[in-house]
């Protein structure tokens, strides 16, 4: 099979007309006015080709820029599935004004270049800034500036055998970007630096493109709450979706892109009586976690939100079992926090949370080595003091207790009740 392809790019240049003159005001007084004007220069083209290191394909033509540099043009041929050709290129902005895209197109054509096709099953073809970060108009290239572009043609291996060409193809593919002259209606590109700097929008859209490289977990970042809630600290838990997520009957809160309190944001009691009948699903404090709290958030980050399932454990009320929820906002269970290493099921937190082991460790606990006889990660503090915090999970030998996570950071229950700090954690998806 022969997959042929060229890439290349347009410009549209935009003239900005300057009438200088003088103005009189009358006969006996005028204003004489002379400007001089810098020379500008429009340069945006093509350069630096780099090839990806994990090419596997037959390269009649690599990747090559034309003399001009509007214009990368290559020829490959796929042979089996697998087959990769993949390659980043740089559009740069060598003159003195500011460009943004106007327009871009990306094609699947016949070998003759003109006839649209429809690009098959068995292919993927794919251009995106080098960090996956959409391309989209009215996107900045200031100048002086670099934006690397990624060209990427994949013959796909997880495809069955009727999606397989039964004769040999040839693809033309295309991709042109239109850069015109900057205006007031330019955007930068949201590349994806720090947690603590980039602003919400550039960090949404990285987790959901899957361009997290730039954030680890245990990064921090202060968020304003409304409803006089203030400004607090929500720092990474977890970026990892392990195997074991997908079994039924998991939770989800430990699973994927999860941001957690590093702080408290208000004391409050889980149930205004002291029971723990119906679990984390009838508290009173989840009424307000996904209400009070998350209202508070800025719009922004509550569009952001997944729903989120939510398994937690039930106390010794006769005929409960362990309870599945759908929460925006949700408190932590004590495995997300500790890992159990008594080794008896018959004992110990594993023993008191029936829920369990229907979640996991957070992967920051779990980088802190937080377990029931190493805990001091799992402390928090209000103004400069160690003190109690809300788990979800109910204390499975009484009906009126949850658990928390102790001044010590060791695990411990207290009556439902009881006025405790409360730190949730909720998903972006």
């Amino acid at each position: 099979m022969i997959i042929r392809g060229w890439l290349y790019l347009l410009f549209g240049v935009s003239i900005l007309g300057i009438t200088l003159g003088y103005a009189y005001l009358n006969t006996e007084l005028q204003i004489n006015g002379t400007t001089n004007v810098s020379s500008a220069s429009w340069n945006v083209c093509w350069d630096n080709i780099q090839l990806g290191s994990n090419n596997v394909a037959t390269v009649t033509t690599p990747a090559t820029i034309s003399t001009g540099k509007t214009e990368v043009s290559f020829n490959v041929d796929f042979s089996e599935p697998g087959d990769t050709y993949e390659f980043t290129v740089d559009a740069v902005n060598d003159g003195s004004i500011d460009a943004m895209i106007s327009t871009f197109s990306k094609g699947v054509y016949a070998s003759n270049g003109t006839t649209p096709k429809t690009l098959p099953d068995y292919l993927e073809y794919t251009v995106t800034y080098s960090d996956g970060i959409e391309i989209a108009n009215k996107q900045l290239l200031e100048s002086g500036k670099t934006e690397t572009y990624k060209v990427r043609v994949h013959y796909k291996e997880d495809i069955t055998a009727s999606q397989l060409p039964s004769t040999a193809d040839n693809y033309m593919f295309k991709f042109s970007v239109t850069y015109a002259q900057a205006d007031d209606t330019g955007t930068k590109v949201s590349h994806p630096e720090s947690f603590a700097d980039d602003d919400w929008s550039t960090i949404i859209n990285a987790v959901q493109t899957g361009n997290t490289s730039a954030y680890h977990v245990g990064d921090t970042k202060t968020v304003e709450l409304g409803n006089s809630l203030g400004t607090h600290t929500l720092r990474i838990a977890n970026t990892t979706t392990p195997a074991e997520c997908s079994t039924e009957g998991f939770s989800q809160t430990a699973c994927g892109f999860v941001l957690e309190f590093a702080d408290f944001i208000t004391a409050h009691n889980m149930n205004s009586t002291a029971t723990n009948v119906g679990g984390w699903p009838a508290s009173e404090l989840r009424t307000y976690v996904n209400t009070d709290i998350y209202n508070a958030l800025p719009e922004v980050i509550r569009n952001a939100i997944v729903n989120t399932t939510v398994i937690s454990g039930h106390g010794s009320t006769a005929g409960e079992t362990n309870f599945t929820s759908s929460d925006k906002l949700y408190l932590l269970s004590t495995h997300e926090v500790w890992e159990d290493v008594d080794g008896n099921t018959s004992s110990g937190i594993d023993y008191n949370d029936t829920a369990y082991h229907n979640t996991r460790q957070l992967d920051y606990y779990a980088g802190l080595n937080v377990t029931t006889s190493n805990y001091s990660g799992a402390i928090k503090q209000y103004s400069g003091s160690s003190t109690w915090w809300w788990l979800r999970s109910s204390y499975s030998n009484l009906t009126s207790d949850f658990h928390i996570v102790y001044s010590s950071g060791y695990w411990n229950r207290s009556g439902a009740d009881g006025t405790r700090w409360v730190s949730p954690a909720f998903r972006i998806a």
